[in-house]
């Protein structure tokens, strides 16, 4: 199974990112996932199941230690492996 992972953390602050942010953002890049896209408004990735959960785990628990007070997060179900993506799927 492919899953689809959005998340922002919080407190936002406009002037420049804060740590649990960097981490978050760190956490995500550094897994095996593949499609991630990271914003000052929220990230996305997709991958295998297991990488995703696997990656969702050490985000949380990292994001939280760095001092996020919120985490929103949202797993959609993408498609199988090895399933083609629908028309668009790769640009988002």
């Amino acid at each position: 199974m492919r899953l689809r992972v959005e998340f922002t953390t919080e407190p936002f602050d406009l002037d420049e990112a804060p740590a649990h942010a960097l981490v978050a953002r760190e956490v995500i890049q550094g897994a095996l996932l593949d499609a991630v896209d990271v914003g000052p408004f929220g990230n996305t990735a997709e991958g295998d199941v297991d990488a995703v959960l696997t990656a969702v785990d050490a985000m949380l628990r990292r994001s939280l230690g760095a001092g996020a007070t919120r985490v929103s997060l949202q797993v959609n179900v993408i498609g199988e492996p090895g399933e083609p993506a629908d028309p668009g799927e790769a640009d988002k």
